[in-house]
């Protein structure tokens, strides 16, 4: 009983120490929030799965009204930190900044058994911060795919006795890059065909989207290239620390955040890009994590003040000016939740996709809810997600779209295990946007090629 009323209190005491209590008292309860809110619409309005009713109960906790007891903990962790809430709030309120501080200090507060202490160790402190590891399980994931090994396991069921949702998730796997591509990756490019680069940019290559999506990440350099750009990509960067902060290891998060600082802040440019919505939306909150220390403050606010979307700097340039043609489909597009809501990136993607010739571009239903990936949320929270996303496909179904486009990994995932769960996979496909568009410039290309072929022919 004394290390239960322990914990209580010493959560309490950091909770009213570290949540910005102005912030939670700007929540007017109006709840315009309510139906943005994935988890409060799937919960048949369940207040307290809504962003007020959590406020609420943070609130009350720093009060001392409530303990932070495991209902408390149970409904923070259920949120799926999407952030839909602070677009059509009234009051500005930073939900996710409250939602991140305190599942800090339930996280650091907590007493883990040494399986999940050892877990947390070898994933938040010895894989994501360390590339070179990332890249090593790359090259395993490779070799199982390559060797035959994954038909067999496939074929013999036996990943149906893992937990959760993690059956399926293999099974949606990317094809990993081949060890030798991810050697020798390049530092610098210049622009095509232009005699002066229209900007300087620096891209934010990520950690799981240059070793699993490293083909995502080349079409995203070449995108840019065409566009007129000079790329830089400095290999000193690392992990954008989103996973740790929405982990409740804020302190691995801030580290990884002075690390890609550092890389990027010596290159004279104008933009730092990025192709993930996930990890866009962390970068430029770096500030806000950084706020607390003097030293860093002000760099971290240089560094977001560059950082934009691919999609963003693509239009600016004009790309969707240029020859852009696919095989005729029907295209939607489902938002990224941190691209829309925390980077206010929404019209771009869509504005690009119009331009393709051959696309017939459909809006599903609310495109700018959650399809229920958020990091690692599919897996911890599975019920859930799969409620969130089966909602989503009903949703993608009625368009009769063949291509569901997005502009983030775990989206990208997400909506190919939504295909696989509806038996879509013979007539229609996910895929992420920057992939569609260098299809469609090499599209257009080779039509204007076959063209003059017949003209030369015929003369």
């Amino acid at each position: 009983m004394r290390n239960i009323e322990n914990y209580a209190s010493e959560v309490q005491q950091e909770l009213k120490e570290r949540l910005d209590y102005d912030e939670l008292m700007n929540c007017m309860r109006c709840g315009f929030c309510l139906p943005s809110c994935p988890t409060y619409t799937q919960t048949n309005k369940n207040e307290a799965a809504s962003p007020r009713g959590r406020i609420a109960l943070m609130k009350g906790v720093v009060d001392g009204v409530i303990e932070p007891d495991e209902d408390f903990e149970e409904q923070l962790n259920l949120c799926l930190g999407c952030r839909a809430c602070e677009p059509v709030c009234p009051s500005g309120v930073k939900y996710g900044h409250l939602l991140e501080e305190a599942r800090d200090v339930l996280e650091q507060k907590k007493k883990h058994k040494w399986p999940v202490k050892v877990m947390r160790h070898l994933v938040f402190e010895e894989f994501f911060p360390k590339k070179d590891r990332i890249r090593r399980l790359n090259n395993l994931l490779w070799l199982y795919q390559k060797s035959g090994v994954q038909k067999v396991v496939q074929k013999s069921k036996v990943l149906n006795v893992l937990p959760g949702n993690l059956a399926n998730m293999e099974s949606i796997l990317p094809e990993i890059p081949a060890p030798k591509e991810m050697k020798n990756r390049p530092e610098h490019l210049d622009p095509f065909n232009v005699e002066a680069p229209k900007k300087r940019v620096a891209f934010f290559a990520g950690c799981l989207m240059d070793t699993m999506f490293m083909p995502t990440n080349d079409a995203t350099v070449k995108l840019l290239q065409l566009a007129g750009c000079e790329v830089f990509i400095p290999p000193a960067q690392g992990c954008c620390g989103a996973l740790h902060a929405h982990s409740g290891e804020k302190n691995g998060a801030k580290e990884l955040a002075k690390q890609n600082i550092r890389a990027f802040e010596e290159l004279d440019v104008d933009y730092i890009i990025s192709n993930a919505g996930g990890c866009g939306a962390f970068l430029i909150d770096y500030d806000h994590l950084l706020k607390d220390d003097p030293e860093w403050y002000e760099r971290a606010k240089a560094f977001v003040l560059k950082t934009k979307d691919i999609s963003e700097v693509l239009v600016e340039l004009d790309f969707h000016e240029k020859p852009l043609a696919v095989q005729p489909q029907v295209v939607t597009y489902q938002d990224s939740c941190h691209l829309r809501n925390v980077m206010r990136t929404s019209s771009a993607p869509r504005k690009l996709l119009k331009s393709i010739e051959g696309v017939t571009f459909k809006e599903m239903k609310d495109p700018d809810q959650c399809c229920g990936s958020a990091g690692v949320y599919n897996i911890v929270q599975q019920d859930m997600s799969m409620q969130i996303l089966d909602s989503k496909m009903e949703k993608a179904k009625a368009t009769q779209a063949q291509t569901i486009v997005t502009a983030n990994p775990g989206c990208l995932l997400q909506m190919k295990l939504g295909i696989k769960r509806e038996k879509m996979e013979s007539n229609a496909k996910a895929v992420h946007i920057v992939d569609l568009l260098l299809e469609a410039y090499e599209g257009a290309a080779s039509g204007e090629d076959n063209i003059r072929e017949v003209a030369v022919t015929d003369s």
